[in-house]
């Protein structure tokens, strides 16, 4: 099997990881967005199943645990699991591309501890603690409950910034998208 690299960004919710990631995925040919397999429900009428998550039921997810299909998986909030199927990166490097994560960052841990060296792991984190209750603030998609939720679990995953690779502060948007793409191409050519 081919064997690409994977570039996991982390970080903690409302930190931009995912408009980077996007960013990367529109402007670049070599890599390929893992999606994730999770029990949480659709949001809207905009997710699709197989395009922004692969839906299932905590049963059918309970069934790929006991059989061994994924990479990582963690029961983020009671009933609500999400994961990386291995499946997933035979897929992307199957088509002799790069794999490029958006996880949170015990996901990532989990998956820089899996690949090792054939990875690179990007902590990608915010100015502060306030900036980011307002970006998921002005979200609008968060209860009070799950906001205050949020902000505790950010909290907790601030501390574990140094086990990543490398940090990407998130301040200015297109300097981040400049430096994101830098990380790839060095990563990318290291043999």
């Amino acid at each position: 099997m081919h064997s690409g690299k994977a570039f996991i960004f982390s970080a903690p919710s409302g930190s931009g990881k995912t408009t980077i990631v996007r960013h990367l995925l529109n402007t670049r040919s070599d890599l390929g967005f893992s999606i994730s397999a999770s029990t949480r429900d659709k949001r809207g009428r905009t997710e699709e199943n197989g395009k922004d998550y692969y839906f299932l039921t905590p049963e059918e997810f309970r069934s790929k645990i006991d059989h061994n299909e994924f990479i990582e998986w963690e029961e983020v909030y009671a009933g609500n699991f999400y994961g990386t199927l291995k499946s997933e990166i035979e897929r992307i490097w199957a088509e002799g591309k790069h794999v490029i994560f958006d996880v949170d960052v015990k996901g990532g841990l989990n998956l820089k501890n899996y690949f090792g060296d054939k990875a690179l792991a990007i902590f990608v984190k915010v100015p502060s603690l306030e900036e980011l209750k307002c970006r998921l603030t002005d979200r609008n998609t968060e209860s009070e409950s799950s906001l205050s939720q949020r902000v505790f679990k950010a909290k907790f995953e601030m501390g574990f910034e140094d086990k990543f690779d490398v940090t990407l502060l998130n301040e200015e948007l297109d300097q981040s998208l400049l430096k994101a793409e830098r990380l790839i191409d060095n990563f990318a050519i290291q043999e």
